[in-house]
């Protein structure tokens, strides 16, 4: 039995809103691939990660397939799928959309309090929070809690409720992973001990070195303090302030040195140094966009 009522006709209303849609199957996940598509022998469709040279007018590859084309939605290809299908499923990246999936009550209770509200949709076990604008999809961020955006589906639950918001730096900051494990007696690392910050590798900033060292030392203090757990998460956070205060000068900052000293205090305090760099990268690309 279907869990939503006439899934084709929802399917074709949210297509013509600009939500792209999938059928799925029960157990609520998408179809198996094709014979052809099988084990991805066809190389995949064009719009995945490693992009192939699939055409198949099928199903195939999970939310790669959605689509917001009423005449693939309602082909024979797809119309098999629908008959079996027990409800309908969307890719919240192809809609400009991030979904995250709160599992539990006590997943519920964090976001609350440490996410900002947004449109809010019930799930069977939990809610789903919809905010506006696109990330890469992680699973298990944090217990109980999933991100799906980019190269994901999510099941159509209904509209929700609520005013949606921008996507937040506090969710994009979820997808920094890192160990949680105070640091041992010595850190391995290969951040240049050289990397200091200086007005030699800023020639071209509009800031005062006071004002610049200020604020860095700030931020590496908040990030050193992080000495059980959220360093990662921290080192994002002054990466992404600090890249944002420098869009506006006219040359070179030293944002390299800058990002060095933040990796290497995050490193310090036990976050693997490949987690402390993307953090870093992570910020300083989100902060310049900010900023914009």
């Amino acid at each position: 039995m279907s869990e939503t009522p006439y899934p084709l006709h929802t399917a074709l209303s949210l297509a013509a809103s600009g939500v792209p849609v999938l059928p799925l199957r029960r157990g609520k996940v998408p179809f198996g691939n094709c014979r052809t598509c099988a084990d991805n022998a066809c190389g995949g469709r064009p719009n995945m990660k490693a992009p192939g040279p699939c055409r198949c007018p099928g199903v195939c590859h999970a939310w790669a397939a959605a689509t917001t084309e009423p005449a693939v939605i309602v082909s024979t290809a797809w119309a098999a799928a629908w008959r079996q299908a027990v409800c309908v499923g969307y890719h919240p990246g192809g809609a400009g959309l991030t979904v995250v999936d709160l599992d539990n009550t006590e997943a519920i209770t964090w976001a609350r309090t440490a996410l900002p509200a947004t449109r809010t949709v019930l799930t069977t076990r939990g809610e789903h929070w919809v905010y506006r604008g696109t990330m890469p999809s992680h699973n298990a961020v944090r217990p109980g809690v999933d991100i799906k955006s980019v190269m994901s589906y999510a099941r159509w639950l209904g509209p929700g409720t609520g005013t949606m918001t921008t996507l937040p730096d506090a969710v994009r900051a979820l997808a920094v992973k890192e160990e949680t494990t105070p640091a041992p007696e010595g850190v391995a690392s290969s951040v240049p001990r050289g990397a200091i910050w200086d007005r030699s590798v800023a020639t071209g900033c509009r800031h005062t070195d006071r004002y610049v060292r200020a604020g860095l030392e700030r931020g590496l203090a908040l990030i050193t303090a992080r000495t059980d757990s959220g360093a990662g998460s921290q080192a994002f956070g002054v990466a992404r302030f600090l890249a944002a205060q420098h869009t506006r000068c006219p040359g070179s900052c030293g944002l390299d040195a800058i990002g060095a000293q933040i990796v290497a205090a995050a490193v310090a305090v036990g976050v693997p140094e490949p987690y402390a760099r993307r953090a870093v990268a992570n910020g300083f690309t989100t902060g310049k966009e900010h900023a914009a």
